[in-house]
């Protein structure tokens, strides 16, 4: 065999090893899509998004609302940066509103890390829970719920409460 026909078999075996893998690909991805791939695709199921008259019980298993009376669920992030601007309120609610409310913070942190970022600012709970928030409903941090002995929702606050807007929440949240 001369080399002038050498060079051509191993070109011609060559470019039929690379249309043979850029096809086994082509397949691989066209037409027997991963498992992941078809739930990417998949429409999203959210769960509904949280709000007055939602019953908490379930969804918070380590809470006993009955116990606790009138509970208010914070639900924050440590990576939140309205959370981290809502820093000052919360560390006002234990010292306005008493011992009356129950707080409980429920993050989306390990809770050890929660529990080391709100003592860190200062900020006291009666109860810290590792959480998913989008499993409870919560679409966006802070949320504040209140929450009554039976584990119902009664009053819902979305995003970081102004200024202005404090001196009235404090108030619902003194009313017994």
């Amino acid at each position: 065999m001369g080399s002038a026909t050498k060079l051509e078999t191993i070109t011609n075996i060559t470019t039929t090893a690379v249309g043979l893998l850029l096809a086994l690909v082509l397949i691989k991805v066209y037409i027997l899509p991963s498992a992941v791939q078809r739930l990417a695709r998949a429409p999203l199921s959210p769960s509904p998004q949280i709000g007055a008259g939602t019953n908490l019980s379930n969804m918070l298993p380590g809470v006993d609302f009955r116990q606790n009376g009138r509970t208010l669920v914070l639900a924050i992030s440590t990576a939140c940066h309205f959370c981290k601007e809502s820093e000052p309120f919360y560390r006002r609610l234990r010292d306005e509103v008493g011992k009356g409310l129950k707080l409980v913070a429920v993050l989306p942190q390990p809770a050890t890390e929660a529990e080391q970022y709100l003592k860190e600012q200062g900020i006291r709970v009666d109860q810290v829970q590792h959480v998913s928030l989008d499993d409870v409903g919560v679409r966006g941090t802070p949320t504040m719920l209140l929450v009554n002995e039976k584990g119902t929702v009664t009053r819902v606050w979305v995003g970081k409460i102004r200024d202005e807007e404090q001196a009235e929440v404090l108030s619902v949240l003194k009313k017994g």
